[in-house]
């Protein structure tokens, strides 16, 4: 134990002034992601309107993996770790894990937007708040049982179960994201265009286009890493390694999407926004 911990640096000796910037700049990263997660999740809790719509439960799931996400930054960005199975100083898989739920919130909220406005009425009937609830459950669980079994299998069965499952789930699930980001665009500029106005047609319209600038901006600091990823499997190529994960760009770009979707949140929701500014914001400032 003292060994490894005494083996441990920062993510680059800190000689030079660009090896200072890129260390201030990840923990200034890992302390925004959870600075701006806590205040949105804290603005959902105190709002019990909020709390009653499906949408904001799944907002408060991608709130709370990505603050695990900016916690988990400050080891892995600050310190010169990397996080492959035969590393001393890997995570067995939880950072990559609140970074992997981000990844099914954000789809869930993307499916739930498109079944309320295609069946609005069957939607209502059928996801209810506890049924959002358990989907959300559903997908944490079982994110923590893969954490569980790469844990308890042998290496080599566990980057087997892993390479297999990322490259065919990358690959199907960004198309299904952009296919659901295709179809959501044309329903908001199209179909509810269509029906007569009403505070009823502004609130899907709003939601849609939340939904659909949160999944753009993730896709685009995603697809980096997923297409590396999958080229990488495909030809069997041994793709360049950086030296850990606080100085790999492609590693980095997932958690500067964590400190974005916030305050997109927070920009696309006005209720959100003065609840955020009245009860979580000016209290904590009133008290100083």
């Amino acid at each position: 134990m003292s060994n490894t911990s005494q083996s441990i640096s920062t993510v680059l000796p800190l000689t030079s002034f660009g090896n200072v910037l890129l260390f201030l700049f990840n923990i200034f990263l890992a302390t925004t992601i959870i600075f701006l997660n806590v205040s949105v999740s804290l603005s959902i809790l105190l709002n019990a309107a909020l709390r009653s719509e499906n949408r904001f439960m799944y907002m408060l799931s991608t709130c709370f993996s990505d603050i695990c996400s900016g916690v988990s930054f400050y080891y892995v960005g600050a310190l010169d770790v990397k996080g492959n199975y035969n590393s001393p100083t890997r995570t067995y898989l939880i950072a990559h894990t609140s970074l992997g739920i981000s990844f099914m919130a954000i789809l869930a909220a993307q499916a739930d937007r498109y079944h309320a406005v295609v069946s609005p009425f069957k939607y209502s009937q059928r996801m209810t708040r506890n049924r959002s609830l358990l989907v959300i459950c559903t997908y944490w669980v079982y994110a923590f049982i893969i954490v569980a079994v790469n844990n308890l299998v042998p290496i080599g069965v566990a980057k087997h179960i892993i390479s297999i499952g990322t490259f065919a789930g990358n690959i199907v699930v960004v198309v299904i994201m952009i296919g659901l980001n295709i179809r959501l665009f044309v329903i908001a500029r199209f179909q509810l265009e269509r029906e007569p106005p009403s505070a009823e047609r502004d609130n899907k319209r709003s939601s849609i286009y939340l939904i659909l600038v949160v999944a753009a901006f993730f896709l685009g600091t995603w697809l980096p890493i997923f297409s590396h990823i999958i080229i990488c499997s495909i030809f069997g190529w041994e793709c360049y390694t950086f030296k850990n994960d606080g100085t790999d760009p492609l590693r980095i770009l997932p958690r500067v999407n964590a400190a974005l979707t916030p305050i997109l949140y927070i920009r696309g929701c006005a209720a959100l926004r003065v609840t955020l500014l009245t009860r979580v914001w000016r209290p904590c400032c009133g008290r100083r």
